[in-house]
């Protein structure tokens, strides 16, 4: 496939070779032109050191994102485009970052230093591809393969263990052996990474077409950051509304799910605490009591634990809270499940439950005609506008306070006909209301 650039990028890269430099277009865009994948980023690599970059681009705006490592982030017709100078790396010895880095190599070995073959290539609008790692070839095999020994990059730099697994989902790649082994080997060097970089690559492992097979896959992996999901590996429900172990089916859950971050952190953690919950009836069926409150309290601490932001953390712990409970193919049940949840988490709890019962036995699926029915019902609801939330009411505070109602009573009284709308005791119209109050 041919590699087309932005006018802005290709402008860029011949702005440096108008000052003598060499300049090429690298690693990811690269990648993602060539499998005709959306540029999202250009990231360009150069000859000119940081201070010539920043010299050659005078007039744009340039900031500083890691000049000691020699990048520059480069500001054209407002695109931004990190440019760095060839390098070359050695020591690691957080396990994380060179403990020195060397301008002045060659292109061939900037790339040299890069993790896997599909990020190793560069391209120039009129020399074109430089690809001296087979990571073309790689392309076509769907392969994600280390640049040169797995270990010695791995051991480089834990973090791309888990880069790895996040393009492994993400572009639906096989991972090649020896690159396999050597992730295995060290995985325990994940430690050595930022619970935040941890973070945004599970996240983004989590959204990609192959997330439920790297879960199924690669458990002892995850499990060094995330040790709550061992105990479910292997971890037989003998209940016959599953056919799969608990591992098998959070991760056909999370398959299920929409490719949405809190969806599908929601779906790797929902079950996290069944095993501790289980238990065996008499007739050998088993039984997890209690595991939804659970897994929200282990949601809770695992988010915590890798600093995902408040609202993430109490998104998905909600969804987890309540994926197991039941709602009634009624409209007043469906508008105080509504009204309790707000008509966004509402539609994802729909969404998580849809997708809890793919991963379930497959005489369950009648259930998923309930979920449409539910929705139905809900986006009825969101087209009629309907009321709920104290704030839609059809009277307010001031109306209240006007009757002789103070401090907490509004509210109070506020609630009590919010409850009275859900359950259809009464119209939202103000005179209705009010005269209901006069009946209390």
């Amino acid at each position: 496939m041919e590699i087309r650039l932005p006018e802005w990028a290709e402008r860029a890269i011949f702005t440096l070779e108008n000052r003598g430099y060499e300049a090429y277009a690298v690693g990811g865009c690269v990648r993602d032109a060539l499998l005709g994948r959306p540029l999202n980023d250009i990231d360009v690599t150069t000859s000119a050191p940081p201070e010539a970059v920043k010299a050659a681009f005078v007039g744009c705006p340039v900031i500083e994102t890691g000049i000691k490592h020699g990048t520059v982030t480069v500001l054209v017709d407002r695109n931004p485009i990190e440019i760095t100078t060839y390098r070359s790396e050695t020591g690691y010895a957080d396990g994380r970052h060179p403990d020195a880095v060397t301008f002045g190599c060659s292109l061939v070995e900037d790339l040299a230093r890069r993790d896997f073959t599909v990020n190793a290539m560069a391209y120039h609008p009129v020399r074109g591809l430089v690809d001296q790692f087979g990571g073309r070839e790689d392309l076509a095999r769907r392969i994600i393969r280390c640049v040169g020994e797995p270990q010695r990059r791995f051991e480089e730099d834990a973090l791309r263990i888990l880069r790895a697994l996040r393009f492994s989902s993400v572009l639906d790649f096989d991972i090649d052996k020896a690159t396999e082994n050597a992730l295995r080997a060290c995985a325990p060097r994940i430690a050595m990474v930022s619970v935040e970089r941890i973070a945004s690559e599970l996240t983004r492992l989590l959204t990609g077409a192959r997330a439920g097979a790297i879960l199924r896959e690669y458990p002892s992996v995850l499990g060094v950051f995330l040790p709550e999901l061992l105990p479910a590996v292997g971890f037989d429900q003998h209940n016959y509304h599953h056919k799969y172990n608990v591992l098998d089916h959070i991760a056909a859950v999370v398959d299920a799910a929409p490719a949405e971050p809190i969806l599908r952190l929601a779906a790797l953690l929902h079950d996290v605490g069944k095993p501790s919950c289980f238990s065996l009836d008499g007739e050998g069926v088993g039984h997890f009591y209690g595991h939804a409150t659970r897994s929200a309290e282990m949601a809770d601490t695992i988010l915590h634990r890798l600093r995902y932001d408040n609202h993430t953390t109490e998104e998905v712990t909600l969804l987890v809270r309540h994926h197991d409970g039941p709602i009634e193919e009624d409209k007043r049940a469906v508008r105080r499940k509504m009204a309790k949840l707000g008509t966004e988490r509402f539609f994802r709890l729909l969404a998580l439950q849809r997708a809890d019962c793919m991963g379930q036995a497959d005489w369950l699926r009648d259930r998923l005609k309930h979920y449409d029915a539910l929705e139905t019902i809900a986006r009825e609801i969101c087209t009629d506008e309907e009321c709920l939330s104290v704030g839609k009411l059809a009277v307010n505070g001031h109306d209240l306070m006007a009757l002789g109602y103070q401090g907490r009573a509004i509210g109070d009284t506020l609630r009590t006909l919010l409850d009275a709308v859900l359950s259809e005791h009464v119209k939202n119209e103000k005179d209705a209301l009010l005269a209901f109050l006069a009946k209390q």
